[in-house]
C-alpha cells in the first residue's frame, strides 16, 4: 500500500501540473474557435500539430524509456546513461532542425502550405527543441523532482498562452488604437501563423530554463552503453511511431481523403475542437504515465511487484470511468468552450473518451514487454493498430467524415488492449482483478445508459439526476476499494 501511496502522490503532482496546464491550453480552444475566422483555419492548426506530434516521437526514438530502463540498472552509471542519451538526441535534433529549415519551402509545398513555408520552419525548430528537452525532463522525473517538472511545464504553457493572447487579442486592438507601437512587427493578416510563433517562443524559453539539468551531463558518450540503449530503444521507435500515428494519422491524412479541401479542413477543425473537449481523459492518462513508468522500473529492482501493478491497473480504470461519467453527465456545460458551429461534432466525445481509456489500459499492460525486454511486441501491437486505423479511415472517412475517424481510434485501441492482455499473461502473467474491473465497467455504463434513456429536457432536473448517478458511482468506489478511512485528510474524521 505504501507503493500505491507513493505512486498516487507522484501522479497527483504530475496530474495537477497536467490538469492545470491542459486546462490553460484548453482555454486556447475557445480563443481559436472564436477568434480564427473559420473552422478551416483551426483545421490547419489541427493538421500541423498532428505532424508535430509524429515528428516528436521520431526524434526521441524511444530514448526516454531507454533512459529509464538503463538508469535504474545497478551495473550502470546514471550520469553516463544520462550523458549518452542526451548527446545522442541532441545530435539528431540539431541535424533535423538544420535540414528542415533548409528545405522548408519544398516541405511546405508537399504538405499544401506553399504560401507559408515559415509555418513548417517554425514547427520543425520547435519539435527539434522539444525532442532535445525530453531527456532533461526525463532526468528530472528520474530524480523524483515532480514539482520542478510540473513548474517548468506550467511556465512553458503560460508563456505560450501569453503570446497567443498578445498576438490574437491584444495586437488587433493596438493596431487600431496605436498602430505605430506594433506595426513594425505585427501583421494583422497573419492570423493563424501567430499560433506557431507563440509555440516557438515558449519552447525556446523552457529550453533555456532546462540549463541546470543540461549542465549535469558530462558531454561525452559511452559508445558501448549507447549501443545497448539504442538496441533497447529503437524497437520502441517503431512502437512510438505506430502509437502516435494511431492518435494523429486521421488528422494527417484527413485532407487527402475528402476531395473538397475547404470541406476537409472545416470538418477537421470541428473534429479537432471536439477532441479537445475530451482532453480531460488524456490529461489523466498522461499524468499517470509520467508517474507510472519510473515507478515500474524502480519497483522492479526490489523484486516481484505484480500485485502492485495489478492494483495500479484497477485504480486507473476506476478513476478513468469516473472521468468518463463526469464528462458525459455535464457535456452540455462543457460544450460552451467551443463556438456553437462546432457542436455538431460533440457526438464523437464518448467514443474518444473510451478510446483514451483503452489507450491508458494498453499503456498499463505494456509494462510486461518492457520488463522482460521484449519491446518488439509493442511494435507489433501498435503496427496492427495502425493498420486498423488506416483501413477504417481510408474506407469510411469519404462516406462518414470524422465519425469514421473516431470509430477507427476506438477499435484500434480496443483490439490492441485485448491482444496485449493475452500475450502479457503468457510472458509475464499478472493476476488483474478482472471481477472488480468488470463491475466498475458495468456500473458506469448502466448509469450512463440510464442518463441517456431518460433524456430529461429540463436542465436543472437533468443535472440533479446526473449528479445523483455520479454519486452512486463514487459510493461504489468507496464501498468496494477506497474506504473513507484510507483517504488522506478525510481519514482524520473517520473512525
Amino acid at each position: 500500500m505504501a507503493e500505491m501511496k507513493s505512486l498516487a502522490k507522484q501522479t497527483a503532482i504530475y496530474g495537477l501540473s497536467s490538469i492545470v496546464g491542459k486546462f490553460l491550453n484548453w482555454c486556447l480552444v475557445p480563443l481559436y474557435t472564436y477568434i480564427l475566422t473559420s473552422s478551416a483555419e483551426y483545421g490547419i492548426v489541427t493538421n500541423i500539430y498532428a505532424w508535430t506530434a509524429l515528428l516528436l516521437v521520431i526524434l526521441t526514438y524511444g530514448m526516454e524509456t531507454g533512459f529509464f530502463r538503463f538508469v535504474n540498472k545497478k551495473e550502470e552509471n546514471p550520469t553516463n546513461v544520462y550523458s549518452s542519451s542526451l548527446l545522442c538526441v541532441a545530435s539528431t535534433s540539431a541535424l533535423f532542425a538544420i535540414l528542415s529549415y533548409t528545405f522548408s519551402v519544398q516541405i511546405s509545398n508537399a504538405l499544401g502550405y506553399g504560401s507559408h513555408p515559415e509555418y513548417i520552419a517554425m514547427m520543425c525548430i520547435t519539435v527539434a527543441l522539444d525532442a532535445f528537452g525530453a531527456i532533461p525532463f526525463s532526468y528530472i522525473r528520474y530524480e523524483n523532482k515532480a514539482i520542478r517538472f510540473a513548474l517548468l511545464k506550467l511556465i512553458m504553457i503560460g508563456i505560450n498562452i501569453f503570446f497567443n493572447l498578445f498576438f490574437l487579442l491584444i495586437c488587433p486592438i493596438l493596431i487600431k488604437s496605436a498602430p505605430s507601437s506594433i506595426d513594425w512587427f505585427y501583421d494583422p493578416t497573419y492570423g493563424v501563423g501567430y499560433v506557431f510563433v507563440s509555440n516557438l517562443i515558449s519552447t525556446i524559453a523552457v529550453t533555456l530554463l532546462l540549463m541546470p539539468e543540461i549542465k549535469k551531463a558530462k558531454f561525452e558518450i559511452d559508445k558501448g552503453l549507447l549501443k545497448k540503449i539504442l538496441k533497447y530503444s529503437l524497437p520502441l521507435l517503431i512502437l512510438g511511431i505506430a502509437g502516435i500515428m494511431n492518435q494523429t494519422v486521421d488528422k494527417i491524412i484527413f485532407p487527402y481523403l475528402i476531395t473538397d479541401q475547404t470541406v476537409a479542413h472545416t470538418q477537421l477543425g470541428i473534429y479537432g475542437a471536439c477532441f479537445k473537449v475530451a482532453m480531460v481523459m488524456m490529461v489523466f492518462t498522461q499524468a499517470f504515465r509520467y508517474a507510472y513508468e519510473p515507478f515500474v522500473f524502480a519497483q522492479n529492482k526490489g523484486g516481484d511487484k505484480r500485485s502492485e501493478y495489478a492494483d495500479a491497473m484497477k485504480f486507473f480504470i476506476i478513476f478513468s470511468l469516473l472521468i468518463f461519467l463526469g464528462m458525459m453527465f455535464y457535456l452540455d456545460i462543457l460544450k460552451h468552450i467551443i463556438r456553437s458551429d462546432y457542436w455538431e461534432g460533440l457526438r464523437v466525445v464518448p467514443i474518444i473518451l473510451m478510446s483514451y481509456l483503452f489507450q491508458g489500459i494498453f499503456f498499463n499492460l505494456s509494462l510486461w514487454y518492457k520488463l522482460v525486454d521484449k519491446t518488439e511486441f509493442g511494435a507489433y501491437f501498435s503496427l496492427a493498430g495502425l493498420a486498423i486505423t488506416l483501413a477504417i479511415n481510408i474506407t469510411f472517412v469519404p462516406l462518414f467524415g470524422y465519425m469514421a475517424s473516431a470509430a477507427a481510434s476506438f477499435f484500434c485501441y480496443l483490439i490492441m488492449m485485448v491482444v496485449s492482455y493475452f500475450y502479457g499473461q503468457k510472458y509475464y502473467p499478472i493476476k488483474y482483478d478482472l471481477k472488480s474491473i468488470g463491475i466498475y465497467f458495468i456500473g458506469a455504463f448502466v448509469l450512463f445508459g440510464a442518463s441517456k434513456i431518460m433524456n430529461i429536457q429540463n436542465d436543472i432536473v437533468r443535472y440533479a439526476i446526473n449528479t445523483l448517478f455520479l454519486c452512486l458511482y463514487i459510493a461504489l468506489i468507496i464501498k468496494r476499494d477506497l474506504p473513507l478511512k484510507a483517504i488522506p485528510f478525510v481519514n482524520r474524521f473517520i473512525k
